[in-house]
C-alpha cells in the first residue's frame, strides 16, 4: 500500500500554483546541525516559476536563506473536521485538508532596488483585484524599511500537492464533504475571531 494513497495526491501544477496563489502565507522550514528553523512568509509565485520572499534582517533563519541551500516551505488551503452525519452514507469520521510541499533551493537577492520592486508588486498583488491601497515607490515609511529587511528567492525543485478531500467516498458524499468545508472554514473563523477578539 503506498502512502498517501495516490487518490490523495495531486501533483498537476497548475492546482499547486492555485493553492500557492490563494493562500500565500507559507511555513518556510531550514535545517542547521540538526535543528529546524521555521518562520511564516508569505511567498510570491513570480512569472519565472520561483517563490520570492521577504525576511527581517534579525531573523536567526536569514543566514539559511542564501548560497543555494535547501529549504521546505509548506503552504495551507482550507481544512477541516468530517463528521460522519454529513455524508448519505456509512463512513467514520476524518479530516479533510489541502496542502502544498514544495523543496527547493534558496538565494538571496543582493539589490535594494530589487527588493523595493518585489515589496510593491507583492503589495501590488495581495491588493488584488480592487488594488484599495497602492505602495508607491517614494514611500517613505518603505524606503526607511528596506535597510532591515532581506529578500530571497526560491527555486523549486519538488512540488506534492495533498488534496485529501473524501476522493474515495460516493459523489454524492464528495459534494457533501465539500460542502462541509466551505461551512466549516467559515464558521470556525467567525468563531475564532469573536474568541479572541
Amino acid at each position: 500500500m503506498t502512502y498517501p494513497p495516490k487518490i490523495h495526491q495531486n501533483n498537476e501544477i497548475n492546482h499547486i500554483i492555485d493553492v500557492i496563489k490563494s493562500y500565500p502565507l507559507a511555513t518556510v522550514i531550514s535545517i542547521k546541525d540538526n535543528v529546524p528553523f521555521i518562520t511564516h512568509l508569505p511567498l510570491v509565485y513570480n512569472e519565472v516559476g520561483k517563490l520570492i520572499g521577504h525576511i527581517d534582517k534579525q531573523n536567526p533563519q536569514v543566514p539559511l536563506l542564501k548560497d543555494s541551500q535547501p529549504v521546505t516551505v509548506l503552504f495551507s488551503g482550507p481544512q477541516c473536521y468530517i463528521s460522519p452525519s454529513i455524508y448519505a452514507t456509512t463512513q467514520l469520521p476524518t479530516w479533510n485538508y489541502i496542502k502544498v510541499h514544495l523543496k527547493g533551493t534558496v538565494n538571496a537577492i543582493e539589490s535594494k532596488e530589487a527588493l523595493k520592486e518585489s515589496i510593491i508588486k507583492m503589495t501590488e498583488f495581495l491588493e488584488a483585484p480592487e488594488h484599495k491601497y497602492v505602495l508607491e515607490p517614494d514611500n517613505p515609511r518603505m524606503l526607511g524599511a528596506l535597510d532591515y529587511i532581506d529578500i530571497f528567492e526560491i527555486t523549486i525543485d519538488s512540488w506534492e500537492g495533498k488534496f485529501k478531500l473524501s476522493q474515495d467516498k460516493k459523489p454524492q458524499d464528495i459534494q457533501n464533504a465539500r460542502a462541509e468545508l466551505i461551512r466549516a472554514n467559515q464558521e470556525s473563523i467567525e468563531h475564532f475571531l469573536n474568541k479572541v477578539f
